[in-house]
């Protein structure tokens, strides 16, 4: 048995040397099909792996309230924003003194301005340093964490200690090359000690998470002025059970600080760090459906042209069957060498589609700053798929090979 696989993959490999450009043309196209369904399960797959990863860090057990929810609310069949009211500091500091739900800690934070420029001695950034006011709790509940140096104290918070927080990026511009703890940076004309370093977070859609700068609170409240600065509040739920009784307890605190009457709905939004995770896996299965959908398309082509090529090949090689018929060769050996020849090209086309597919994945995940991972799901999909193809394919073509008449085949020019 062994050998005879041997002798038609030989055959076969003979008679795809002899159609080489045909051959390579079938290929080609089977090619375009996998490609096109990997390359995108792979940007899914980066998308979802970044998104994922950048929430996750979160914590499944911790939740947001802001200004607005992560999604849109439907009237009349159509989707618009709400229009909330921003969250401002009284409110804020209102709910954190209320808000006293047991194994809670809860953050304040704002983003004090995106486009700010920091100075060491004479040299500066670029003016894309995002500023951050925070409290002591911010890093444990944002899921960050120091590399070097140490988080904020609750003695620095309130007494509004001229201390900072800074992005791994500055360990290679600003303060390249030295011990960036307790060097003095400037922010605005004012003189901040660095005491700690963030590890690395990357970038989300093109946006660096380690150009910033942490600061106390209320130093940015008096350094930032700007009318309408909008407030987050971020909770910790130190024990996973208490999470759905603490979201309740916290929403009713927000509508109680918000002056909402029982038939008024909520405007803020709560997020929760779960449920962020789950909605990017719906988007991601929509994009990974969309993708298949793509894909089986392009290759119901593909397997259109490879079955065209195999009918073609029996045509041409109707004399070559009759030799071998004569010569005793079974209707099944006929058939299988022909499905083994559809077999190879259907499995040379995966190949080449799996590598251009993941190359280009690979390519654009780059490009948009998604953390790229091998798909090995896509890959799997696609070498189960070209198998497929190649016996949906070949059937049919090494049927009709197989039961060619001898004599007629024989007499065939």
């Amino acid at each position: 048995m062994f050998k005879l696989l041997k002798e038609n993959i030989r055959i076969a490999l003979g008679s795809i040397k002899t159609q080489l450009l045909r051959t390579i043309l079938t290929i080609l196209i089977i090619a375009i099909g996998i490609t096109a369904l990997v390359c995108i399960l792979t940007v899914v797959s980066a998308l979802k792996n970044t998104l994922s990863t950048n929430f996750a860090s979160m914590g499944s057990n911790t939740f947001n309230i802001s200004q607005y929810e992560t999604s849109t609310r439907r009237r009349g069949g159509g989707d618009i924003d709400k229009v909330n009211p921003i969250i401002s500091y009284p409110e804020a500091k209102a709910f954190k003194e209320n808000y006293n739900y047991p194994f809670t800690e809860t953050s304040l934070s704002f983003t004090a301005t995106s486009n700010a420029e920091v100075k060491f001695d004479s040299k500066k950034t670029d003016p894309e340093i995002s500023i951050l006011g925070v409290d002591e709790h911010f890093l444990g509940n944002s899921g960050l964490e120091t590399k070097l140096g140490r988080n904020f104290t609750g003695f620095d918070i309130d007494n509004n200690a001229y201390v900072c927080i800074v992005g791994s990026d500055f360990e290679k511009g600003l303060l390249k090359d030295m011990n960036p703890i307790d060097k003095v940076i400037s922010v605005r004309g004012a003189k901040f000690r660095v005491i700690g370093v963030l590890k690395e977070k990357g970038s989300t859609f093109g946006n660096s998470q380690d150009l910033r700068v942490l600061i106390p609170i209320q130093v940015a409240r008096s350094l930032f002025t700007a009318p309408n600065i909008n407030y987050t509040m971020s909770v910790m739920v130190a024990k996973e059970a208490l999470l759905d009784e603490a979201v309740d307890y916290a929403t009713n605190s927000m509508r109680r600080v918000r002056k909402l009457n029982p038939v008024q709905n909520n405007n803020f939004g709560v997020s929760r760090s779960d449920d962020l995770i789950n909605r990017i896996s719906e988007m991601t299965d929509v994009l990974s459906a969309s993708a298949w959908i793509i894909g089986i398309i392009t290759i119901f082509g593909s397997s259109i042209a490879l079955m065209n090529i195999m009918l073609v090949s029996v045509t041409e090689r109707t004399r070559e069957i009759g030799i071998r018929k004569a010569l005793g060769a079974k209707r099944s050996t006929i058939a299988f060498q022909f499905f083994i020849e559809t077999l190879i090209i259907g499995q040379l086309g995966g190949l080449v589609g799996i590598i251009l597919g993941v190359l280009s994945g690979y390519g654009i995940s780059t490009a948009i700053d998604f953390s790229f991972v091998i798909p090995w799901s896509a890959v799997i999909a696609a070498v189960i798929t070209t198998f497929i193809v190649a016996v949906v394919s070949g059937s049919y073509p090494a049927l009709k090979a197989s039961k060619l008449d001898p004599i007629e085949a024989l007499r065939y020019e």
